[in-house]
């Protein structure tokens, strides 16, 4: 079970990577901070953008709860 779970993190913390490296750079020094600031409350996003940041939420979510799963066994 314990290797199981292992492999499982493993998947997860690969995708969490891959995810978190294909989105696209959101600050350009302080202009971009203030333009991404601004767009994050109006909710403007695009689409693959999108997408990866629901995946990489959804694999580091599934990474702690490996770690939990791995840590009680």
């Amino acid at each position: 079970m314990k290797i199981f779970l292992v492999i499982l993190q493993v998947i997860a913390s690969i995708g969490v990577i891959s995810t978190v490296l294909l989105q696209s750079g959101k600050s350009a020094g302080m202009s971009g901070a203030i333009a991404g600031g601004a767009e994050t409350m109006f909710g403007k996003k695009k689409g693959m953008d999108n997408v990866l940041s629901k995946l990489s939420t959804i694999f580091a979510i599934a990474f702690m709860v490996f770690t939990l799963l791995i840590s009680l066994f």
